[in-house]
Protein backbone atom coordinates (compact mmCIF):
# COMPACT_ATOMS: atom_id res chain seq x y z
CA UNK A 1 0.00 0.00 0.00
CA UNK A 2 1.58 3.60 -0.78
CA UNK A 3 1.74 6.26 0.86
CA UNK A 4 -1.69 8.41 -0.51
CA UNK A 5 -3.95 5.42 0.19
CA UNK A 6 -2.40 4.89 3.55
CA UNK A 7 -3.30 8.88 4.19
CA UNK A 8 -6.23 8.10 2.20
CA UNK A 9 -7.50 5.90 4.40
CA UNK A 10 -6.04 6.87 7.44
CA UNK A 11 -9.12 7.17 9.48
CA UNK A 12 -9.91 3.39 8.57
CA UNK A 13 -7.07 1.87 9.39
CA UNK A 14 -6.58 3.67 12.82
CA UNK A 15 -9.32 1.86 13.68
CA UNK A 16 -8.05 -1.35 15.59
CA UNK A 17 -10.74 -3.58 13.89
CA UNK A 18 -9.57 -2.60 10.13
CA UNK A 19 -5.85 -1.66 10.48
CA UNK A 20 -3.65 -1.87 7.22
CA UNK A 21 -4.77 -5.91 6.98
CA UNK A 22 -8.21 -5.07 6.74
CA UNK A 23 -8.00 -2.27 4.49
CA UNK A 24 -5.71 -4.48 2.26
CA UNK A 25 -8.56 -6.83 2.18
CA UNK A 26 -10.90 -3.65 0.60
CA UNK A 27 -8.25 -3.22 -1.83
CA UNK A 28 -7.93 -6.66 -3.11
CA UNK A 29 -11.61 -7.68 -2.90
CA UNK A 30 -14.22 -7.33 -5.65
CA UNK A 31 -17.99 -6.48 -5.25
CA UNK A 32 -20.92 -6.87 -7.42
CA UNK A 33 -23.78 -4.29 -6.75
CA UNK A 34 -26.81 -5.14 -8.68
CA UNK A 35 -29.27 -2.06 -8.86
CA UNK A 36 -28.00 1.66 -9.56
CA UNK A 37 -31.38 2.80 -7.89
CA UNK A 38 -31.75 4.41 -4.59
CA UNK A 39 -29.81 1.76 -2.78
CA UNK A 40 -27.21 0.70 -5.14
CA UNK A 41 -26.46 4.52 -5.62
CA UNK A 42 -25.30 5.08 -1.81
CA UNK A 43 -23.75 1.54 -1.39
CA UNK A 44 -21.35 2.20 -4.39
CA UNK A 45 -20.46 5.53 -3.33
CA UNK A 46 -19.62 4.55 0.24
CA UNK A 47 -17.85 1.33 -0.97
CA UNK A 48 -15.65 2.94 -3.19
CA UNK A 49 -14.90 5.88 -0.84
CA UNK A 50 -14.03 2.93 1.45
CA UNK A 51 -11.57 1.54 -1.20
CA UNK A 52 -12.43 -1.43 -2.42
CA UNK A 53 -10.41 -2.62 -4.90
CA UNK A 54 -13.43 -3.21 -7.96
CA UNK A 55 -17.05 -2.82 -8.02
CA UNK A 56 -19.08 -4.49 -10.75
CA UNK A 57 -22.10 -2.50 -11.37
CA UNK A 58 -25.21 -3.90 -13.02
CA UNK A 59 -28.35 -2.75 -14.47
CA UNK A 60 -30.56 -2.14 -18.03
CA UNK A 61 -31.83 1.28 -16.69
CA UNK A 62 -31.48 4.48 -17.73
CA UNK A 63 -31.52 8.04 -15.35
CA UNK A 64 -34.88 9.87 -15.67
CA UNK A 65 -36.03 12.60 -13.64
CA UNK A 66 -38.06 10.85 -10.99
CA UNK A 67 -34.92 9.09 -9.96
CA UNK A 68 -33.54 12.45 -9.38
CA UNK A 69 -34.91 12.80 -5.57
CA UNK A 70 -33.42 9.82 -3.88
CA UNK A 71 -30.69 8.43 -6.52
CA UNK A 72 -28.17 10.78 -5.82
CA UNK A 73 -25.24 9.13 -7.52
CA UNK A 74 -27.22 10.67 -10.39
CA UNK A 75 -27.18 14.06 -11.48
CA UNK A 76 -29.63 16.39 -13.59
CA UNK A 77 -27.10 16.42 -16.21
CA UNK A 78 -27.18 12.49 -16.47
CA UNK A 79 -30.94 11.82 -17.34
CA UNK A 80 -31.24 9.73 -20.67
CA UNK A 81 -28.10 8.72 -19.71
CA UNK A 82 -27.43 4.76 -18.66
CA UNK A 83 -27.42 4.25 -14.73
CA UNK A 84 -24.19 2.39 -14.68
CA UNK A 85 -22.34 4.69 -16.54
CA UNK A 86 -24.10 7.76 -14.86
CA UNK A 87 -22.77 6.21 -11.21
CA UNK A 88 -19.35 5.10 -12.93
CA UNK A 89 -18.67 8.96 -13.56
CA UNK A 90 -19.29 9.72 -10.19
CA UNK A 91 -17.31 7.03 -8.49
CA UNK A 92 -14.24 7.54 -10.47
CA UNK A 93 -14.96 11.31 -8.97
CA UNK A 94 -14.67 9.92 -5.22
CA UNK A 95 -11.85 7.35 -5.83
CA UNK A 96 -9.58 7.39 -8.66
CA UNK A 97 -8.09 4.36 -7.54
CA UNK A 98 -11.41 2.41 -7.46
CA UNK A 99 -11.85 -0.03 -10.73
CA UNK A 100 -15.03 -0.05 -11.77
CA UNK A 101 -16.98 -2.38 -14.27
CA UNK A 102 -20.23 -1.03 -15.58
CA UNK A 103 -22.76 -3.97 -17.17
CA UNK A 104 -25.60 -2.31 -18.97
CA UNK A 105 -27.27 -4.87 -18.63
CA UNK A 106 -30.22 -7.00 -16.88
CA UNK A 107 -27.76 -10.01 -15.27
CA UNK A 108 -29.85 -13.11 -15.96
CA UNK A 109 -28.84 -17.20 -15.61
CA UNK A 110 -25.67 -18.01 -17.08
CA UNK A 111 -23.95 -14.41 -16.80
CA UNK A 112 -25.61 -13.73 -13.64
CA UNK A 113 -24.13 -16.98 -12.52
CA UNK A 114 -20.36 -16.24 -13.78
CA UNK A 115 -20.41 -12.70 -12.26
CA UNK A 116 -21.58 -14.20 -8.89
CA UNK A 117 -19.10 -16.79 -9.03
CA UNK A 118 -16.29 -14.56 -9.89
CA UNK A 119 -16.74 -12.23 -6.66
CA UNK A 120 -16.14 -11.87 -3.40
CA UNK A 121 -19.55 -10.27 -2.20
CA UNK A 122 -22.95 -9.47 -4.08
CA UNK A 123 -25.02 -6.61 -2.92
CA UNK A 124 -28.53 -6.79 -4.07
CA UNK A 125 -29.90 -3.31 -4.76
CA UNK A 126 -32.70 -4.36 -6.74
CA UNK A 127 -36.25 -3.39 -7.04
CA UNK A 128 -37.93 -6.34 -7.75
CA UNK A 129 -38.21 -9.94 -6.37
CA UNK A 130 -37.80 -12.25 -10.06
CA UNK A 131 -34.04 -10.38 -9.74
CA UNK A 132 -33.81 -10.95 -5.58
CA UNK A 133 -34.74 -14.94 -6.63
CA UNK A 134 -32.63 -15.18 -9.10
CA UNK A 135 -29.51 -13.51 -7.54
CA UNK A 136 -29.93 -15.74 -4.10
CA UNK A 137 -30.16 -18.76 -6.22
CA UNK A 138 -26.54 -17.64 -8.15
CA UNK A 139 -25.30 -16.66 -4.86
CA UNK A 140 -26.35 -19.91 -3.05
CA UNK A 141 -24.67 -22.14 -5.86
CA UNK A 142 -21.63 -20.37 -5.90
CA UNK A 143 -21.10 -19.94 -1.85
CA UNK A 144 -20.72 -16.33 -2.52
CA UNK A 145 -22.50 -14.14 0.61
CA UNK A 146 -25.41 -11.90 -0.31
CA UNK A 147 -25.97 -8.36 1.23
CA UNK A 148 -29.41 -7.56 0.29
CA UNK A 149 -31.83 -4.45 0.77
CA UNK A 150 -35.11 -3.08 0.37
CA UNK A 151 -36.73 0.21 1.10
CA UNK A 152 -40.50 1.14 0.19
CA UNK A 153 -42.84 4.19 1.96
CA UNK A 154 -40.92 5.19 4.95
CA UNK A 155 -40.06 1.49 5.43
CA UNK A 156 -36.20 -1.07 5.16
CA UNK A 157 -34.64 -4.08 5.69
CA UNK A 158 -31.41 -5.54 5.59
CA UNK A 159 -30.05 -8.96 5.88
CA UNK A 160 -26.89 -10.87 5.51
CA UNK A 161 -27.20 -14.38 3.63
CA UNK A 162 -24.40 -16.50 3.56
CA UNK A 163 -24.14 -19.45 1.92
CA UNK A 164 -20.64 -20.63 3.42
CA UNK A 165 -22.18 -20.98 6.43
CA UNK A 166 -24.35 -24.22 6.59
CA UNK A 167 -26.31 -22.65 9.50
CA UNK A 168 -27.43 -19.54 7.10
CA UNK A 169 -30.38 -18.99 5.95
CA UNK A 170 -30.90 -17.27 2.57
CA UNK A 171 -33.29 -15.19 1.08
CA UNK A 172 -35.95 -18.22 -0.19
CA UNK A 173 -36.38 -18.62 3.40
CA UNK A 174 -38.02 -15.32 4.40
CA UNK A 175 -40.21 -15.15 1.56
CA UNK A 176 -41.02 -19.26 1.50
CA UNK A 177 -45.03 -18.52 0.71
CA UNK A 178 -43.97 -15.99 -2.03
CA UNK A 179 -44.05 -12.71 -2.25
CA UNK A 180 -46.21 -9.50 -3.41
CA UNK A 181 -44.65 -8.41 -6.93
CA UNK A 182 -46.83 -5.14 -6.94
CA UNK A 183 -45.04 -3.81 -3.76
CA UNK A 184 -42.56 -1.17 -5.69
CA UNK A 185 -41.74 2.48 -5.16
CA UNK A 186 -43.44 3.59 -8.44
CA UNK A 187 -46.55 2.13 -6.82
CA UNK A 188 -46.13 2.85 -3.62
CA UNK A 189 -43.98 5.46 -3.17
CA UNK A 190 -40.83 5.82 -1.08
CA UNK A 191 -39.18 8.36 1.29
CA UNK A 192 -35.95 9.80 0.03
CA UNK A 193 -33.59 9.19 3.26
CA UNK A 194 -34.87 6.15 3.83
CA UNK A 195 -33.10 4.05 1.15
CA UNK A 196 -30.13 5.93 2.34
CA UNK A 197 -30.17 4.44 5.27
CA UNK A 198 -30.83 1.15 3.95
CA UNK A 199 -28.13 1.59 1.38
CA UNK A 200 -25.12 3.02 3.86
CA UNK A 201 -26.45 -0.33 6.24
CA UNK A 202 -25.25 -2.62 2.89
CA UNK A 203 -22.20 -1.17 2.70
CA UNK A 204 -21.40 -1.51 6.10
CA UNK A 205 -22.13 -5.25 5.92
CA UNK A 206 -20.63 -5.70 2.93
CA UNK A 207 -17.33 -4.06 4.36
CA UNK A 208 -17.81 -6.27 7.71
CA UNK A 209 -17.95 -9.49 5.17
CA UNK A 210 -15.25 -8.55 3.44
CA UNK A 211 -13.09 -7.94 6.62
CA UNK A 212 -14.57 -10.61 8.84
CA UNK A 213 -15.09 -7.38 11.63
CA UNK A 214 -17.41 -8.24 14.43
CA UNK A 215 -20.49 -9.90 13.79
CA UNK A 216 -22.86 -9.61 10.41
CA UNK A 217 -26.80 -9.70 9.91
CA UNK A 218 -26.28 -13.30 9.02
CA UNK A 219 -29.15 -14.84 10.25
CA UNK A 220 -30.84 -11.49 11.59
CA UNK A 221 -33.46 -9.45 9.66
CA UNK A 222 -32.95 -5.80 10.51
CA UNK A 223 -35.89 -3.95 10.05
CA UNK A 224 -36.61 0.02 9.81
CA UNK A 225 -39.28 2.06 10.26
CA UNK A 226 -38.79 5.50 9.45
CA UNK A 227 -41.55 6.94 10.07
CA UNK A 228 -41.40 6.68 14.17
CA UNK A 229 -37.79 5.76 13.60
CA UNK A 230 -37.54 2.50 15.21
CA UNK A 231 -35.11 -0.48 14.34
CA UNK A 232 -36.29 -3.87 14.85
CA UNK A 233 -34.30 -6.92 14.87
CA UNK A 234 -35.94 -10.56 13.76
CA UNK A 235 -33.81 -13.86 14.30
CA UNK A 236 -34.03 -15.78 10.48
CA UNK A 237 -33.72 -19.35 11.06
CA UNK A 238 -32.70 -21.39 7.63
CA UNK A 239 -35.48 -23.33 6.22
CA UNK A 240 -34.93 -27.07 6.35
CA UNK A 241 -37.27 -27.41 3.13
CA UNK A 242 -36.23 -24.36 1.38
CA UNK A 243 -36.00 -25.18 -2.12
CA UNK A 244 -33.04 -23.22 -2.64
CA UNK A 245 -30.38 -23.45 0.26
CA UNK A 246 -31.41 -26.95 1.23
CA UNK A 247 -29.69 -28.14 -1.89
CA UNK A 248 -26.22 -26.64 -0.78
CA UNK A 249 -23.61 -29.76 -0.65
Amino acid sequence: MNDEKLLRYSRQIMLSDMDIAGQQKLIDATVLIVGMGGLGCPVGMYLAAAGVGHLILADDDTVEITNLQRQIAHSQADIGSSKVESVAETLKALNREVHITAMNQRLEEKDLDIQVASVDVVVDASDNFTTRFAINRACSKAKTPLVSGAAIRMEGMVAVFDPRDVESPCYQCLYKGGADESASCSENGVMAPIVGIIGSVQAMETIKVITSIGKSLTGRLLLLDGKNMQWREMTLPRDENCLVCSLRN
